[in-house]
């Protein structure tokens, strides 16, 4: 970490207090500055009092849930967001990346673990330079790279920031057809580790507010038993 500058901020949430402070502590040591919240509604108000770079998040959480409190934090803020649950249940994920998380750990997990999600989010790949002033066109669909926006018809669309690094990836590379491990190394990058169908909930994210058909690929096309590319939009 690059010490000349401030520490980045991350808000641990989680109503285990034991838990929250141990995580704490290993960030602290790393040299993240970080805030704790133990429920919901303040895990909402220390977001507005002080902006994170990252919010790890419990689902089960009183006042609001995990769920709620993801929802809410994407009404303000564009952090990244880990979602930590202590169930396993496939859907319970799924709900929880819906509402914009943009990677999830289940309980029990490794503080070191996490601490290497953490840093691999933060160091996530952007544009190239080649690509960082351009503007790519398909259909209405108009994607600014540089600016980080995407406005469909000439309205700026509302993506999160994984959101728009997969559509990015894919707008940057229109005729290749990106496996699943391929968006992961380009978006979360080559230090990833997880449940690579982590794209395909992201996919499926982007494709409702583009209001793209699965089966018509206007804008984002499966290929079969191989993954992904770029529509044109037509």
């Amino acid at each position: 970490m690059d010490f000349a500058q401030q520490p980045r901020h991350l808000l641990v949430v989680d109503d285990e207090q034991p838990l929250a402070r141990l995580v704490a502590d290993y960030l602290t040591r790393d040299g993240f500055s970080v805030s704790l919240a133990f429920d919901g509604p303040a895990a909402v108000q220390a977001a507005r009092d002080r902006a994170p770079d990252v919010v790890v998040l419990d689902l089960g959480l009183p006042g609001l849930d995990g769920i709620e409190v993801c929802r809410q934090l994407r009404t303000f803020t564009d952090c990244y967001v880990i979602m930590l649950t202590a169930r396993t249940d496939e859907v319970d994920k799924l709900i929880g990346l819906s509402v914009g998380a943009d990677d999830y750990m289940t309980k029990p997990f490794s503080p070191r673990e996490l601490l290497a999600r953490v840093h691999v989010l933060l160091r996530r790949p952007r544009v190239s330079t080649a690509q960082e002033t351009a503007h790519l066109q398909f259909g209405p669909l108009t994607i600014d790279l540089a600016g980080r926006e995407a406005r469909l018809g000439g309205t700026a669309m509302e993506l999160t920031r994984t959101e728009f690094d997969v559509l990015a990836a894919l707008a940057g590379r229109p005729t290749l057809v990106f496996t699943r491990r391929q968006l992961i190394d380009t978006v979360w990058g080559e230090g990833w580790v997880g449940d690579e169908h982590l794209v395909d909930v992201h996919i499926g994210h982007l494709r409702r507010k583009l209001d793209d058909d699965p089966n018509d690929g206007r804008f984002v096309r499966t290929v079969r038993g191989v993954g992904y590319r770029m529509g044109e939009g037509q």
